[in-house]
């Protein structure tokens, strides 16, 4: 059995409000790993203690599947039906509910581009809960700006990175909220989806460990993990 809210974080932690609908779950020895991605953003999620055989599952339609697991409630079992390694239904039982849900062939579903890391990280930060809390805050207050410039600069002598979201060109509102960690750089400024960012950070705010790094080149890698759970994400700087 896994309890439902459980399950429920682990698909929203890839499905990123509908950004990642079709993936392949693979389970070995009893983990849950997902890869999924876009062009210029992958991430893997993965899943301690689930209670299902070795096997590769088709999950192509993510949004479905959520829509089935929000009716249920508590402890759930999951069995699988199909021929040899080949399934084809995912069982999904609580106390009340017994639901079916259709696998695709997980061969129609295209791999995921996974991402090397550099050699090193020019920006290395521990996040607090309530860092990644007031980063969503601060992203929500200007819901209509698209895009988020995350900089590095000396104040007072001491290294710090900074969010910043809003207009860039200082004549209307912005939001800049400073972090401190380990930055090799004191002038990079890199831009990224704003939007991608809070989704990302709101649904892993379960996470008891968060870390963010960031090359020069313009890659971030934002990491979360709790006891059951731990969620990678690569994203590329907008052009």
């Amino acid at each position: 059995m896994i309890n439902k809210n459980l399950l429920q974080a682990t698909i929203q932690k890839y499905f990123l409000a509908g950004r990642h609908n079709m993936v392949k779950w693979r389970v070995k020895d009893n983990i849950l790993t997902i890869f999924a991605g876009e062009a210029g953003r992958a991430c893997k999620v993965t899943l301690n203690n689930f209670p299902l055989q070795d096997c590769e599952l088709g999950i192509f339609d993510t949004d479905k599947l959520t829509k089935l697991l929000a009716i249920t409630n508590g402890d759930l079992i999951l069995t699988l039906q199909g021929q040899k390694e080949l399934h084809n239904i995912l069982n999904i039982a609580d106390a009340n509910f017994d639901l079916t849900y259709t696998l695709a062939d997980p061969l129609t579903i295209r791999k995921t581009k996974w991402v090397n890391d550099p050699p090193s990280y020019e920006v290395e930060i521990d996040l607090e809960k309530e860092d990644v809390t007031r980063i969503i805050k601060a992203k929500s207050a200007l819901s209509e700006s698209p895009n988020m410039l995350i900089t590095t600069r000396l104040d007072d002598g001491n290294p710090i990175c900074e969010f910043v979201f809003g207009d860039m060109s200082g004549y209307a509102n912005k939001i800049t909220y400073k972090l401190q960690g380990n930055i090799a750089k004191n002038d990079l400024s890199i831009p990224f989806d704003a939007e991608m960012i809070k989704d990302i950070f709101n649904v892993n705010k379960d996470a008891e460990v968060a870390a963010l790094k960031i090359s020069e080149k313009g890659l971030l890698k934002l990491v979360f993990s709790n006891e059951d759970i731990e969620s990678t994400y690569y994203i590329l700087r907008n052009e």
